[in-house]
């Protein structure tokens, strides 16, 4: 994936102030294109995202943003929401610039690093520029191609590149436009840090994703012709209702598996939920017929299985598979996995834990 940095925040704070200044005369206080803000506000919360991500980034925050608020004085003019937003941009950049890339930080996204609240700041600007002049009338601005190129790779690793030029797909992937052929998005996010392998991407599917996927929807997901599998439906249905519940925890639901050759969903992989108290967890996967007999699936377990070691307090990870799924049991094995018994529904049941690897 592309590593943006502070350049990257830099130019998109440039085109957005450019853009901006040119409208500075009209009234801000209107609706800006598709939100509840006005476009005065949409410049302030602009700010506030620039100053958010960079505390994260300073703070080290691992479970919320830091507890404050930005504001724009009474009064402020146009002119002077720009400033602001060429002076947050510039906090988040130099954020970006020396904080060292192994850092990472809570969004409600996923935890990110430098380059990942970059990539962040500049889709933010890049999309909200243009709800702020759609809302004032101006409909042609068209942000520079290589860098939506660039947001498109570093977030949505999940959005084929074949559908439109990369500031259209950008727009459809957050909702804000249709493609020949495929409607106006209503369920979508970006991935601050997915997690990849070789040939494979693991997007988690959160809770509004898993709403829609659960109602017969795609999830915001290109999938292969024969996806999503009833499996990855059914996980998505548990990951709603933990939301419901209040059990949910990010990282320990359901993820598309996301083939990076083609940018198509072949299924789905997961967990049953949280770790216990004694830091057990257990996994599940699904996978299209059209993509069986490749790897995929193992190679996306042991993706999974490497992201589930790394969280502290993981001791074991557990599977449960029918007898008769010899594929199933191959997956398992060859991931490291060792039978550990029978099932109660007579399938067999499979233990990785962690002082083995």
């Amino acid at each position: 994936m592309t590593i943006m940095g502070s350049e990257a925040v830099d130019r998109s704070v440039s085109l957005t102030a450019q853009a901006l200044r040119k409208v500075a005369h009209l009234d801000w206080s209107v609706p800006a294109a598709g939100l509840e803000w006005s476009c005065h506000d949409t410049a302030v919360h602009v700010a506030s995202d620039f100053t958010g991500y960079a505390t994260q980034l300073t703070g080290r925050s691992t479970s919320g943003y830091a507890p404050f608020d930005i504001s724009a004085a009474p009064g402020t003019t146009p002119d002077g929401l720009i400033q602001v937003i060429e002076a947050t941009g510039g906090l988040l950049s130099a954020a970006a610039a020396v904080t060292d890339p192994g850092v990472r930080a809570w969004h409600p996204y996923g935890m990110a690093g430098p380059d990942g609240f970059a990539a962040m700041g500049v889709v933010e600007t890049l999309l909200h520029t243009h709800d702020i002049l759609n809302g004032l009338g101006v409909q042609d601005w068209e942000p520079d191609a290589d860098l939506c190129e660039q947001v498109l790779d570093r977030l949505f690793p999940q959005v084929p590149r074949d559908l439109a030029g990369a500031w259209p797909t950008l727009l459809w992937v957050t909702g804000r436009g249709e493609l020949p052929g495929l409607p106006r998005r209503t369920a979508w996010r970006w991935y601050a840090e997915p997690v990849v392998t070789e040939r494979v991407v693991l997007c988690e599917i959160s809770p509004l994703v898993a709403g829609d996927l659960q109602g017969g929807g795609t999830g915001g997901f290109a999938w292969a012709e024969d996806g999503p599998g009833a499996g990855t439906r059914v996980a998505s249905g548990m990951v709603a209702k933990a939301r419901e519940e209040g059990t949910f925890r990010p990282g320990w639901g359901a993820y598309a598996i996301v083939r990076k050759r083609d940018r198509r969903a072949i299924g789905g992989i997961g967990f049953h939920g949280a770790p216990d108290a004694e830091g057990n967890a257990e996994v599940g996967y699904d996978l299209v017929p059209s993509a069986r007999g490749d790897g995929y699936v193992t190679e996306a377990l042991q993706g999974l299985v490497a992201w589930a070691f790394a969280q502290p307090g993981v001791t074991a990870l557990h599977a449960r598979v029918d007898a008769d799924n010899a594929p199933s049991h191959g997956v398992l094995v060859r991931t490291g996995f060792e039978r550990t018994g029978p099932a109660e529904d007579g399938g067999a049941r499979y233990t990785l834990r962690a002082a083995a690897r």
